[in-house]
């Protein structure tokens, strides 16, 4: 192959296909509690890839993105190259996981002061820009506006909260069309050869966001999900350390999960999953 091997994530694997182009292949991996576990998720590779495809062509009016085509085997993305920026662009339009946390504690979240009395998973007053650090290691860590400012400069946060909470706020109208709510989700963004802003890596998957079936939300307790939750909550009854190595998934439960993963794409896209398989170029419209 003429590509060059150069970075392995938890669930891409990243070639170099020139100076200027990447490939970004989505393994069927799947990670939880930072972990990889060893057993994987038939297809699910082929969801995000997809899924990330077709998010990209919807959003471009608000912000150009690094998908260059998406190769026939429905996994491989070929990109742009970017200098990515230093943080997770996370927005949150309900309280839940770390934000319902924080919030609990202190009534705040990420230097977001909110209203006394919600619940977990209330939707929030309007959707709030709450950035992270990467970590090379173990959780990304929230971090107040304040100090993503340190890190890319006050007059491009400024750019990247605006963008973010466009490309949320849009994708989450959509989504609530199909039945699903967005809950929250991250954006990853670089900057391109000329410092104009570019959506990157994937974009509004089951990894990246958490999908909650619009059918069964009910404020005041955690909801159902089409994210990685399912693996979550049953890794956490099998006493597992959530230190390496991770749990073995049995059947039911990987055929449940790769089944969420197939629907978060039907509902979304509104295209057989089949027919992706067929023609992936079917994701861009």
């Amino acid at each position: 192959m003429p590509e060059t091997h150069i970075a392995s994530g938890k669930v891409r694997e990243l070639y170099a296909l020139d100076d200027e182009r990447l490939l970004l292949v989505a393994s069927d991996r799947i990670s939880t509690f930072d972990v990889i576990l060893p057993t994987e998720i038939p297809d699910k590779g082929r969801v995000l890839t997809g899924l990330s495809g077709y998010w990209f062509t919807l959003l471009a009016p608000i912000v150009p993105n690094h998908m260059l085509a998406i190769r026939d085997d429905g996994r491989s993305m070929e990109c742009r190259r970017l200098e990515m920026l230093p943080i997770e662009c996370v927005v949150r339009g309900y309280l839940a996981g770390s934000g319902w946390k924080d919030y609990r504690a202190t009534g705040e979240v990420c230097g977001h002061r909110l209203p006394e009395g919600l619940q977990e998973s209330d939707k929030l007053p309007e959707p709030i820009f709450t950035p992270a650090t990467k970590a090379q290691e173990g959780h990304d860590e929230n971090i107040t506006r304040e100090q993503a400012a340190e890190l890319v400069g006050e007059e491009r946060l400024r750019e990247v909260e605006e963008v973010s909470l466009r490309l949320y706020t849009t994708a989450a109208e959509h989504a609530l069309r199909s039945g699903i709510i967005i809950a929250d989700t991250k954006f990853e963004l670089g900057l391109d050869a000329d410092g104009r802003l570019v959506l990157g890596d994937e974009a509004l998957t089951p990894d990246s966001s958490r999908f909650w079936p619009g059918d069964t939300y009910e404020p005041g307790r955690a909801q159902g999900s089409f994210d990685k939750q399912y693996v979550r909550d049953y890794c956490e009854t099998t006493g597992w350390d959530k230190t390496e190595p991770g749990p073995e998934l049995p059947d039911e439960i990987v055929q449940v999960t790769s089944a969420k993963y197939h629907e978060a794409f039907e509902r979304l896209t509104t295209i057989p999953f089949p027919a992706y398989l067929d023609d992936p170029s079917v994701a861009l419209g």
